[in-house]
């Protein structure tokens, strides 16, 4: 009996319960469907996208199949084509993920057919980590604690490459792929093997580990993991990632398991909150204290493209830009930049970042923008605002990540700073005052 496997967050053979429930009747007929929301993102993160099917592709022997158009239509079709009278899934839970596979469910349902689900993007499913009393955590540090206490079940076993029926596919991945950045040429595609990314997380585990926890503020050292963008994809999991941490017995090992923590903090959040993927959670300052108008939508375009004449934010604008990534110190300096010295809402730069970001994560970003915006949960307060200078002084000291990203920085193209800090600071300090009031 052929059963489906829908691709979603889960572009891998390794550690995924939805592929092995798949391939345990018999041979599985891989689809990923390229949904209409996806023209909606910048063409590196589709090009991106591309790539990674591209990747899964020639893992099944060139037998996964992408679709073209809606889920439900998509994933149906595919059910049909192979006779298959189940359809395995992992199980989203961000609002989108979440109608998109009810409408994938209610479709199967009306031929006859069942959708199934089993595992998620997270180590924990949003949810299940609650307090004592049933209600959620609010907090992030007693959520990690609640979280490591659950823990999470071991890896899932690598699943057969060969136990796969081919599916027909409507877009050519080669051609999407090929709409990538002239920088990022399709000659290097081993750099997207789902082997590489396992081998890249083991690289860090093995040496720049030791410096995570001293050195990750810095954008100006390499002592990340880069393991945001596979993560995003599902090309690696976080439980294939804890599983591999956790045999290291050092502090750097913890903190670093505490930042996937965060991750699916925010996916607890948003799956309590679906309101907070629009809305902040807790408003802050009135209203009529956000810019608007064409100077503020000047102002946002200066932010954009790295205009502000702040070297910090400009670099983390250019090198998103540039790369569809950028540093996480970086990105609280120009999350905070957006909302505290321009006094734009925290929604206009969580639309930008999603269109532009290649890691991308619904509930992450929303949440991230909250957090600096002080409406989220465990936020930073609303008084905390980042001194973009006194940050690249302490987090750039050498100027050597301002320098790589703006070559014009010393020169009379480089602009003055578009704001004083200092007085925008004071606005900001009175308009989070007039919210005190006011609640």
């Amino acid at each position: 009996m052929t059963s489906v496997w829908w691709v979603r967050r889960d572009a891998r053979l390794a550690d995924n319960p939805a592929l092995v429930s798949a391939l345990e009747d018999g041979p599985a007929a891989a689809a990923a469907v390229w949904t209409p929301a996806i023209h909606l993102w910048s063409g590196r993160r589709r090009a991106h996208l591309a790539r990674v099917w591209w990747s899964l592709r020639e893992d099944t022997g060139g037998a996964l199949g992408v679709r073209r158009g809606p889920a439900d239509d998509a994933v149906l079709a595919v059910a049909r084509e192979h006779d298959a009278p189940v359809v395995w899934a992992a199980q989203e839970f961000s609002p989108a993920g979440v109608r998109e596979q009810e409408a994938v469910a209610a479709a199967l349902r009306a031929d006859g057919r069942e959708l199934r689900f089993i595992g998620s993007p997270y180590a924990v499913a949003p949810g299940r980590v609650r307090k004592g009393d049933g209600t959620e955590f609010k907090v992030f540090t007693p959520f990690l604690r609640a979280w490591r206490e659950h823990g999470w079940r071991s890896p899932a076993p690598d699943a057969d490459p060969d136990g796969f029926v081919r599916v027909e596919s409507d877009v050519d991945l080669d051609q999407r792929a090929a709409h990538g950045d002239a920088d990022d040429p399709l000659a290097e595609r081993a750099e997207f093997r789902e082997a590489r990314i396992r081998d890249q997380l083991a690289d860090f585990l093995a040496g720049d580990i030791d410096r995570y926890a001293s050195e990750r503020d810095r954008p100006d050292l390499d002592a990340t993991s880069h393991l945001s963008v596979p993560l995003a994809y599902g090309q690696i999991h976080p439980r294939t990632v804890l599983a591999a941490s956790s045999r290291l017995r050092s502090d750097a090992a913890r903190k670093f398991e505490s930042e996937v923590a965060w991750r699916e903090f925010h996916a607890d959040v948003l799956h309590h909150h679906p309101r907070a993927q629009r809305e902040s959670l807790t408003p802050v300052i009135p209203e009529d204290a956000w810019a608007t108008g064409s100077e503020a939508d000047e102002a946002f375009m200066a932010w954009r493209d790295g205009r502000t004449g702040f070297p910090l934010v400009d670099a983390g604008m250019r090198e998103l830009a540039a790369t569809g990534t950028m540093h996480n110190r970086v990105r609280m300096v120009v999350a905070s930049f957006l909302v505290k010295d321009l006094h734009l809402p925290w929604q206009r730069g969580a639309a930008y970042f999603r269109k532009a970001l290649l890691d991308y994560d619904h509930a992450q970003n929303q949440l991230n923008w909250q957090w600096v915006a002080g409406t989220g949960r465990d936020a930073a307060p609303y008084f905390r605002i980042f001194n973009p200078e006194s940050q690249a002084k302490k987090f750039d000291p050498d100027r050597r990540y301002v320098e790589r990203w703006l070559p014009e920085l010393d020169t009379p193209a480089y602009p003055e700073p578009m704001v004083d800090h200092k007085a925008e600071r004071e606005v900001s300090l009175a308009d989070f005052q007039r919210g005190k009031e006011l609640r």
